[in-house]
């Protein structure tokens, strides 16, 4: 068998090229074309043998308290504030630097052009020149620091999101639909990103500029700054506010349809291969097309508040400064200013009036960010239904014995009762299958030991533990689960195998390979166990995909075992491969078999039958068969279509 080195170790067997089949047949794997092979084992032997350094993780499964409180983006912040204070120094002196243009054009009209003093006129000019370039200078400097500052606050916030998704129970995100998650991660950061590297600071920027040039105003003339005050403030303010009433709904409503365009899109990727084979493209289409006329309205509706707004306020402001000149220029004849003050003043008007401007523009992108910030804010606040408790304690090595007690359970309030009073005993090494009609419970029952829910009545124990009182950590350690249809990840088939015990050397990877029969695949790959999987295993069948799961759990070497109808997609041939992998898996463990294959539940010590939520029959395959009951029922029709069994061995 050929095994692989280290994770960038490459092995080829003879035309490793060339598709193979393993012991099951399936897909050809998409290996290396022949036409690239020269430039790959080229690029292969250029390769660095790069040491990879081992990862200690450290998750914490109970809520941190500094994130129980609402997320909001001045909490968010407030931790950077040495970041921020030396972000608001630069803002100060890049608005400092902006507004010396007007006062040095005063002094050079009234005091360079008016006297005919050359010297203060160049003095003027170069000062503006060097104000010019500070401004430039700070302005740049605010930029890098800020999109530094920026991309380590969105680095934190992405991480959080993200663990707090992992800590999330497996019935949140049974309810949840996938594309809004994915919102959540994408669209939804994004847009705090906008707010993080040009929103926020640069709000702060002309908020700052508007202040000042206010007291500019007034101390270059108090008539005319009572003027702007009386005539464009209160034109500017109504306007605001009206664009912020209506602007806060649209936002919020775009980020709803946003979140219903990308789960729409997300769904139909994910069912292409339904899609298409009942050829449902065109309904898909239409379907996707109202989705989408839904997000344009939202978008057109905040588009058609910004095309009203804007040019309103350029009205207004246009106005103002007609309505200034005039009564500036009857000052000026009246000897009350000058013509350099009066120029002056209506240079820190314009500037009055567009930083203004801009907030107006950059109060969207603040808009966005905050109905962002609200979806995250919604996200962060959801508690995990299964929450590990403060005094949780850890579950050392355990016997495997599993006892439910007068469980009962329902997947929420207002659903229907799924599972009635269930009394159970496995005891430690025994196999016992779970069998009976979809929908019986038989599934609910296997979450409940592995803990992705938490029972609504009664208790389920391990060795005499209730799982509410151990660590969520020890106890997943302790249990295997293989569903119906195994997941594989992007990454190699080492990645895969080890996935539950990452520090798996490869004398455990060989064991696991020979143990289960997967050694003769393992040698048909191009790579051997370095050999790239596709995403969801799509290069390989379904068989194999099965196999690499069961060496996935044999790795992890864990004390309890569920198997989810493990085998009822396989054809016969790959069934029987699988099931010859299940009698070393099952060896010295606790299982638990789902089946509605009779074959596979003949091969347990014991079998449940459930019903209707409820344990209706337990004992042997014999007993049962003997005791003429539902089992018995069940077996006869099993029986009738196939033809006695030739024999069972365990």
């Amino acid at each position: 068998m050929m095994i692989g080195g280290g994770a960038g170790g490459h092995h080829h067997a003879p035309g490793g090229h060339r598709g193979f089949r393993g012991d099951v047949d399936g897909l050809p794997f998409a290996g290396v074309p022949a036409e690239l092979r020269e430039r790959y084992d080229q690029l292969v032997a250029e390769e660095p043998d790069v040491a990879v350094e081992e990862l200690v993780v450290a998750f914490p499964a109970v809520v941190p308290p500094a994130e129980r409180r609402p997320f909001t983006l001045r909490g968010f912040v407030a931790p950077y504030w040495p970041a921020m204070l030396a972000t608001l120094l630069l803002v100060v002196v890049e608005t400092a630097t902006g507004l010396v243009g007007p006062v040095l054009t005063q002094v050079a009209i009234d005091q360079g052009i008016g006297r005919a003093d050359v010297a203060v006129l160049v003095a003027a000019a170069l000062g503006f020149v060097v104000a010019v370039v500070a401004n430039v200078g700070a302005g740049a400097a605010r930029i890098a620091f800020t999109g530094r500052v920026g991309e380590r606050l969105l680095l934190d916030l992405r991480l959080r999101v993200f663990t707090h998704l992992q800590r999330l129970s497996l019935g949140w995100f049974t309810d949840e639909r996938a594309g809004r998650v994915m919102t959540r991660m994408t669209s939804d950061i994004d847009a705090l990103s906008a707010l993080f590297h040009d929103g926020l600071v640069n709000l702060v920027v002309q908020a700052l500029t508007v202040v000042v040039v206010s007291v500019v105003l007034f101390s270059y003339d108090v008539t005319l700054a009572l003027v702007t005050l009386a005539v464009v403030v209160p034109a500017m303010t109504g306007a605001t506010l009206w664009f912020r009433t209506r602007s806060d709904r649209g936002y919020g409503e775009a980020r709803r349809r946003l979140a219903d365009v990308l789960s729409d899109l997300q769904e139909s990727l994910a069912g292409i291969r339904l899609v298409a084979a009942h050829n449902r493209q065109g309904h898909n289409v239409e379907r996707h097309r109202r989705v989408l006329a839904g997000y344009r309205d939202a978008n057109v509706y905040t588009g058609t508040v910004g095309a009203w707004y804007s040019p309103g306020t350029e009205l207004v402001a246009t106005a103002g400064q007609a309505v200034l000149l005039v009564v500036g220029g009857q000052r000026v004849l009246r000897g009350q200013m000058s013509v350099g003050e009066l120029t002056a003043f209506l240079l820190f008007l314009a500037t009055f009036f567009a930083p203004i401007q801009q907030m107006v523009h950059l109060y969207t992108t603040y808009q966005s960010g905050q109905a962002a910030a609200a979806k995250l804010r919604e996200l962060l606040a959801t508690e995990p239904a299964v929450a590990e408790r403060a005094d949780a304690v850890e579950l050392g090595p355990v016997e495997g014995e599993l006892r439910l007690e007068s469980v009962d359970f329902t997947y929420g309030p207002a659903a229907p009762e799924v599972l009635h009073h269930v009394d159970l005993t496995v005891r430690a090494g025994e196999t016992l299958a779970l069998v009976g009609p979809t929908g019986s419970g038989k599934s609910t029952i296997a979450k409940l030991i592995n803990r992705f829910y938490d029972p609504t009545g009664g208790r389920v124990l391990i060795d005499g533990h209730d799982l509410r009182d151990v660590t969520l950590e020890s106890l997943r350690r302790q249990i295997g689960v293989v569903p119906q249809e195994p997941y594989l990840f992007a990454g190699s088939v080492r990645d895969n195998i080890a996935f539950a015990r990452p520090h798996a050397d490869d004398a455990d990877l060989e064991e696991a390979c020979r143990a289960l029969g997967l050694d003769a695949l393992v040698e048909r790959l191009p790579q051997g166990l370095a050999t790239p999987v596709h995403e969801r295993g799509s290069s390989l069948s379904s068989g194999q995909r099965q196999l690499l799961a069961l060496a996935r759990v044999f790795v992890a070497r864990p004390r309890i075992l569920i198997l989810d109808e493990a085998t009822s997609s396989l054809d016969l041939r790959s069934e029987a491969v699988v099931e010859r992998a299940l009698d070393v898996l099952l060896e010295g463990r606790t299982s638990i078999l789902i089946a509605h294959r009779l074959a596979t539940a003949m091969r347990a010590d014991r079998i449940a039958v459930v019903d209707a939520g409820r344990i209706v029959e337990i004992g042997s395959h014999d007993e049962l068969v003997a005791a003429g009951g539902r089992y018995a029922g069940l077996y006869a029709t099993w029986s009738r279509a196939t033809g006695p069994p030739l024999g069972l061995s365990r």
